[in-house]
């Protein structure tokens, strides 16, 4: 008899495979940048896909120089607001927040997400981080935004999603003057990313609920010799006798999907403020019409439709050419099927 051998499918690399705690995604590193300061980050809303036609120019591509179709994701972008400014510092035992500037006059949509603190007291705050800069006690500058869901038609939400974004380049004092110069302003997505650059895309992925190891690990079903009472979907044991545990590594039924996932370089091929040139007849499925600015990136983006999504300048450098797409075609065919 053949010896088979058939390893189980499904990378380890992603467990525990459990919900996300946020549908905020969080970020834990952040690519080095050397320049003037600027934020790193911003977040949009998902619309829904299209396809676009485009010159190839990769190069040393076989269709290098010829019209290709793409696939691409529609990102809705409207403009993000700071605020407040939290430094931080940096011991033996990790990263820690060592103050905070909030700005005055902050939108009563915040209410519902936070609460803001009562006092705050802003000259004084100013003072004690730029102090601590002085001293070298501050080691990182990050700048607290929200979204404006509110702005569109096709996220019926109206509360703003705050997150954290990494402010760099300069020194730490340029940093600090840079942030707080943005409160009572609106950011857009050119102050971070244009188009024909590389992002991080990040989000929680579509929830599938509880789901067996057949679906959920791609183990093979049992065959109707070899399985009891007919459960051909059931694994075949929880591991050996030794250890007197069953172990993490044996593939078992539990939650799958909405979870945090990166997808890493993916190309931005088109920014624009004219959403009539990529909605389509009767508008995304689920969506609707895209009534703001919007980006199309390159390829699939992790998560449903109205899902938020989370933006990063490339972290893996991989000698990126940034070059304008050249963009000759949207579809804006009915996606309704």
């Amino acid at each position: 008899m053949a010896n088979i051998s058939r390893p189980r499918r499904g990378s380890l690399a992603y467990s525990p495979r459990k919900r996300a705690k946020s549908q905020v995604p969080k970020y834990k590193s952040w690519p080095e940048y050397e320049g003037e300061p600027k934020l790193q980050g911003f977040a949009g809303y998902k619309a829904g896909m299209t396809h676009i036609v485009m010159v190839d120019d990769h190069k040393n591509s076989p269709s290098e120089g010829k019209d290709i179709t793409v696939p691409v994701t529609i990102v809705e972008i409207p403009p993000m607001k700071v605020v407040a400014v939290r430094a931080y510092s940096a011991d033996t035992y990790g990263r820690h927040a060592f103050s905070e500037v909030w700005a005055e006059g902050v939108e009563e949509a915040l209410d519902e997400r936070i609460a803001i603190p009562k006092k705050n007291n802003k000259e004084e705050s100013i003072q004690r981080i730029t102090e601590g800069i002085e001293k070298g006690l501050v080691t990182d500058i990050f700048a607290l935004m929200y979204t404006q869901p509110a702005m569109l038609t096709g996220v019926p939400k109206k509360v703003p999603d705050l997150m954290e974004v990494r402010v760099a380049g300069g020194d730490m004092q340029a940093r600090f003057d840079f942030a707080t110069g943005l409160f009572g302003q609106e950011v857009d997505f050119d102050a971070v990313s244009d188009v024909g650059k590389y992002i991080d895309v990040t989000a929680v992925t579509t929830g599938k609920g509880t789901n067996g190891p057949v679906k959920r690990w791609g183990i093979q079903k049992q065959k109707s010799k070899h399985s009891r009472q007919g459960k051909l979907r059931h694994i075949g044991n929880l591991g050996p006798w030794t250890p007197h545990h069953v172990r993490w590594q044996v593939p078992q039924m539990g939650q799958m999907g909405y979870q945090q996932r990166t997808e890493f370089n993916k190309r931005v091929l088109k920014v624009g403020d004219s959403p009539e040139e990529i909605n389509p007849a009767g508008g995304f499925v689920k969506y609707g019409l895209v009534r703001g600015k919007y980006i199309a990136i390159k390829g699939s983006v992790p998560g449903p439709i109205k899902r938020l999504i989370r933006l990063r300048p490339a972290i893996r450098n991989r000698d990126h050419v940034d070059r304008v797409p050249q963009v000759s075609y949207v579809s804006t065919m009915s996606k309704q099927g």
